[in-house]
């Protein structure tokens, strides 16, 4: 698994699941012949996802950022529509570590898609519980609401077995959230109403995630958004004023989805000056 160091932080990325989405999908109004110069597609103009959460290890605690696709939570058809080709792996990569699930302190959700949330429960005999059930489990309101109660087009990325068995763990908040000194959840919208990015800081060394408002380091024109996000121009917004802040900042800018690349900066002309490329 991929590691860095950011100050006193220690960042691992692990395997949470490998997918296969819809290029015309991932990357909305962009034609594919100026897409497909920067990112790979197949013959069935799928595109390669990870969906790997990240562990932050700082100040004795471990904290998990996004969750993975977990195991046995979908079914053949979804397996097949998704193109899963890879379920998660979390809990060996913990092992690694030296950690179990029991281990983690918080998880951090960005939002609450299926892509990031499957690897929220497991299934333990016929019933599903959390997967880490000693962790808070923070997310922005909006985003817990909507989860709840999703609408006719979020249903379909809202599911009620990602939510029921965590109820008592989750900790919501409305426009920010300190986690601890130097990890901060910031509400965006955009991709979801409830979406949000962290912000990492240590020993004044920075970091961005900003999840699914930028999903691939091919996403870096601020045009280039889903056909998935619920609010475009939001998501747009969000990261021309994210994107320039970590050029700003020479911050780092970490990636969950990503298969080639985990973290880079950009200078302000838009070239990569340092990048940790995916090894495995």
């Amino acid at each position: 698994m991929e590691h860095m160091k950011l100050g006193e932080m220690d960042i691992y990325w692990l395997s949470g699941g490998e997918i296969h989405l819809d290029g015309g999908a991932m990357f909305g109004v962009v034609p594919r012949v100026l897409w497909s110069k920067k990112y790979p597609v197949n013959d069935q103009n799928q595109v390669l996802l990870r969906t790997d959460p990240i562990l932050i290890q700082t100040a004795g605690k471990n904290i998990l950022i996004e969750s993975g696709m977990g195991n046995d939570k979908l079914s053949d058809k979804q397996l097949n529509i998704f193109g899963v080709t890879e379920q998660s792996e979390v809990e060996k990569d913990l092992n690694k570590l030296g950690l179990c699930k029991k281990d983690i302190d918080m998880v951090l959700m960005t939002h609450l898609h299926f892509d990031h949330a499957c690897g929220l429960t497991r299934w333990e005999g016929d019933r599903l519980v959390p997967a880490f059930p000693d962790a808070v489990h923070v997310v922005n309101h909006i985003e817990w609401e909507e989860m709840k109660s999703p609408n006719i087009r979020s249903r379909s990325t809202y599911w009620e077995e990602n939510w029921k068995p965590i109820t008592d763990l989750v900790r919501t908040y409305d426009k920010a959230y300190r986690v601890i000194d130097g990890i901060e959840l910031i509400h965006t919208g955009g991709h979801s109403r409830g979406h949000a990015i962290i912000r990492l800081e240590s020993k004044g060394e920075k970091a961005y995630h900003l999840a699914d408002i930028l999903p691939t380091h091919a996403h870096q024109n601020p045009l280039w958004v889903m056909a998935y996000d619920d609010y475009p121009m939001n998501s747009i917004y969000a990261k021309q004023k994210w994107i320039q802040q970590a050029v700003e900042e020479d911050a780092w800018l970490l990636f969950y989805h990503d298969p080639y690349v985990r973290a880079l900066k950009w200078d302000q002309k838009g070239n990569i000056v340092e990048q940790l490329k995916r090894t495995d």
